[in-house]
């Protein structure tokens, strides 16, 4: 596996190698980043994975300087994996001045995560275009954990005429349902006990969907009472629309089908995100 630092080298590795499959991350990896990297495999002959922690994404009381750096680590796992390319880029490669200018995300972008994280999405898109443009990929690979992020950087590609193929993953879970995530390992053993409730919860809304009940707004503030009460503070627990993530019909006019549960919740010092489709589909969103 090739580490290489500067967007001239990056060409230098992937030019003329055939087609280039894309897995950016901010490092700290688990066996989630590393089922992209699989997945990545299936649609390319060269891997690329990005390392690198965007600023830009982070609030001013959010954890940039905490985010954990497991460099050493992360490149040993890829290497294993059968990654051709590890991109690593310092932060004055990506910014070499001042980011002045932004990607605006579309109204999506203020909602659910956008909301409780002002500004989250236009960092997410800009580093995202930024490294789409470093890379020059034919595929790259989102995890579904982040389904609103999978969804805004989809309609950017789209609406920017990208020629770049999205490819959904499925989201990786321990044994006990809880999502893989680097900011797990902040959790207190305690706190990593009670976490799969989360999933637990969200997967209780969708298989009422599924029994036909349709009146989700009822179901969302269940669900969030029922994780106050187990301790966790609650930013947001919603049924939207797959297509676009538009809040459903409130006549139950949305297909089961078509319908995802999002949420977002703090256990402790933690903030952990999840959703689940209400009807399991492998390889699609």
């Amino acid at each position: 596996m090739d580490i290489v630092r500067t967007a001239a080298e990056l060409a230098k590795r992937t030019e003329g190698r055939g087609r280039v499959a894309f897995v950016p991350t901010m490092g700290n990896l688990h066996e989630g980043h590393l089922r992209l990297c699989e997945i990545a495999r299936e649609h390319g002959d060269v891997v690329v994975t990005s390392i690198f922690v965007n600023r830009l994404q982070f609030g001013p009381n959010e954890d940039f300087d905490r985010y954990p750096r497991t460099f050493e680590a992360d490149a040993a796992a890829l290497e294993r994996k059968g990654v051709d390319v590890l991109f690593a880029p310092l932060e004055q490669e990506m910014y070499p001045t001042p980011q002045v200018y932004r990607v605006q995300p579309p109204p999506l972008g203020d909602e659910l995560e956008g909301a409780f994280r002002p500004g989250f999405f236009d960092g997410v898109c800009t580093v995202v275009l930024k490294l789409f443009n470093l890379v020059r990929p034919d595929a790259a690979v989102f995890g579904k954990k982040d389904r609103q992020q999978l969804k805004i950087v989809r309609g950017m590609v789209q609406q920017f005429n990208l020629p770049i193929e999205i490819v959904p993953a499925e989201t990786v879970r321990s044994a006990d349902g809880l999502a893989l995530s680097s900011r797990n390992g902040y959790l207190t053993p305690e706190e990593r006990a009670e976490a799969p409730n989360l999933y637990r919860v969200l997967r209780g809304i969708a298989d009422a969907i599924v029994a036909g009940r349709t009146d989700y707004a009822n179901l969302e503030v269940a669900g969030r009472a029922e994780l106050h009460e187990r301790g966790w503070k609650v930013d947001y627990i919603a049924v939207r629309h797959g297509l676009a993530l538009r809040i459903p019909h409130p006549e139950g006019f949305d297909h089961p089908n078509l319908l995802i549960v999002l949420a977002a919740a703090r256990l402790g010092n933690t903030r952990l995100i999840d959703n689940v489709d209400v009807v399991k589909q492998e390889g699609k969103d």
